[in-house]
């Protein structure tokens, strides 16, 4: 596995190393200790699976409070993604910034989402599949989210939203100053 620090510390690109022959190729697609080794926590508690019929779909972006704040690795398996992750660390120095990548089942590439960041993707594609283990329980009381399309973080996605659910249109306005409900 080869792993590329994005410009927000602590989050990581990871691509595959595959090691062919006539058959095709294997590769490694998660390892606790190449997590550790890179500082990254390697917990997986839950797998879960999204299928979007339509391109344009958004789903987030989400988060989850302390002491439920969770950590991420998504993939996507069919199709592809445009995968935006937010860093609501309050003490760090990229407090507020985002990043996004394009994740796809042609390119295998995976990206490990730090605790305390909002995470959200749109589908690229018409069946576009994506799976992500999370190192936390989803606990309802503690879920928050950011808005695709709040005004604190301007992030240019790809396509027009065509589906998107009520929860994820509705999220208030986020402050960018320090807030009560600590992130981090």
């Amino acid at each position: 596995m080869r792993f590329t620090e994005t410009e927000l510390p602590g989050a990581f690109l990871i691509d595959v190393e595959p090691r062919e022959d006539d058959r095709g190729f294997f590769a490694r697609t998660f390892s606790a200790d190449e997590l550790e080794a890179h500082g990254l926590e390697p917990a997986v508690v839950q797998w879960n699976l999204s299928f979007n019929y339509r391109r344009g779909t958004l789903r987030g972006l989400h988060y989850q409070l302390p002491p439920a704040a969770e950590t991420k690795v998504m993939r996507c398996t069919a199709g592809a993604i445009f995968d935006v992750i937010i860093d609501l660390r309050t003490d760090s120095p990229t407090y507020g910034k985002h990043f996004g990548a394009t994740l796809s089942a042609e390119n295998r590439t995976a990206l490990y989402v730090p605790r305390a960041f909002a995470h959200g993707y749109q589908a690229l594609e018409d069946g576009t599949e994506a799976c992500y283990h999370t190192g936390e329980y989803y606990m309802p009381g503690h879920e928050r989210g950011v808005r695709h399309d709040d005004p604190a973080f301007a992030i240019e996605w790809p396509l027009p939203v065509s589906v998107i659910s009520e929860k994820d249109r509705s999220w208030p306005d986020f402050q960018l100053e320090a807030r009560g409900d600590k992130h981090g």
